[in-house]
């Protein structure tokens, strides 16, 4: 009877012990994939990386001149625009930050949130990540032009959905619609524009790779009484990029000089052509705590 029993009871944890077994298997196989991109930004857009808890990401973007100028050989001596900004994971998967543009002084404070993760076994398919800023324009006494008739009017914002894919080892791609918005504007000029990028980057070796970021305009801020000047340009950059376990070096070509996302996509008047186009590098560096 003693034997019966403990077949009994053999028999009806057996089941327990192959579910187990079954879901330690899917546990390894679902693990999340690979990052897609090596930096939490690729040129002019934001990628869906985000770092493990308790990391300061350290970043600094520079574009020179545009490259027609004369005497700044190539740019490289023109007036030039620079953002320096810090982000700091709270969570594995929320990062928030704070940035300071040379450009009108424009302060961003901004967050990234990871909603989705792409897994090894493809049952989940790609990532979603949302990156969000509020930018505040840091002008003072006449240099504002009168524009800023209360506080509100210096801020602007700026909302984005990243979808980013790993395909392999080498190519990684991502397309990113958002919305940008301005309190204030001039008379004729639209407060909102909503705007879609796309880009990726192929990897040539273990620490090299090639990066394209294209921004495509969708709503038109055709301005009455400047039909001379055009908001409408795309922009396009592109690149290589170098990395190590804690740093990211972009260099590349572009014709977005503005930095803070929201100014780039509502107040670009450069398209991709010899006379518009600039050099640009960011560098990220990473302190693990």
């Amino acid at each position: 009877m003693k034997n019966y029993k403990i077949l009994l009871f053999t028999l009806l944890i057996a089941p327990l012990f192959a579910f187990s077994q079954e879901k330690a298997k899917d546990s390894v196989v679902d693990k999340p994939e690979r990052p897609a991109f090596e930096s939490s930004s690729l040129i002019d857009n934001q990628t869906n990386v985000l770092f493990k808890k308790n990391t300061l990401d350290v970043v600094l973007q520079h574009r020179f001149g545009q490259i027609d100028q004369k005497n700044t050989i190539l740019g490289l001596y023109g007036p030039s625009n620079i953002r320096i900004g810090l982000s700091y994971s709270i969570l594995d998967w929320v990062t928030v930050g704070y940035g300071i543009t040379k450009k009108n002084i424009t302060s961003d404070f901004n967050l990234k949130v990871g909603l989705l993760k792409q897994t090894r076994s493809g049952r989940v398919p790609l990532s979603i990540t949302y990156y969000g800023d509020i930018g505040i324009d840091g002008r003072s006494g006449e240099a504002n032009d009168g524009v800023f008739l209360t506080r509100q009017d210096r801020y602007s914002y700026f909302n984005q959905l990243i979808f980013a894919k790993r395909f392999n080892q080498k190519l990684s791609l991502q397309i990113a619609p958002s919305l940008s918005h301005y309190n204030a504007v001039d008379y004729g000029y639209k407060n909102d524009r909503f705007s879609i990028a796309f880009g990726g980057r192929y990897k040539i070796s273990s620490q090299t790779a090639v990066i394209f970021d294209y921004s495509l305009p969708i709503t038109k801020l055709d301005i009455p009484g400047q039909e001379n000047i055009s908001y409408d340009y795309s922009g396009l950059s592109i690149g290589t990029e170098f990395a190590t376990s804690n740093h990211v070096f972009q260099i590349f070509v572009s014709n977005y000089n503005n930095i803070v996302p929201q100014q780039n996509a509502m107040k670009n008047i450069n398209s991709f052509g010899t006379k518009d186009i600039l050099i640009g590098f960011n560098i990220t560096r990473r302190y693990n705590f």
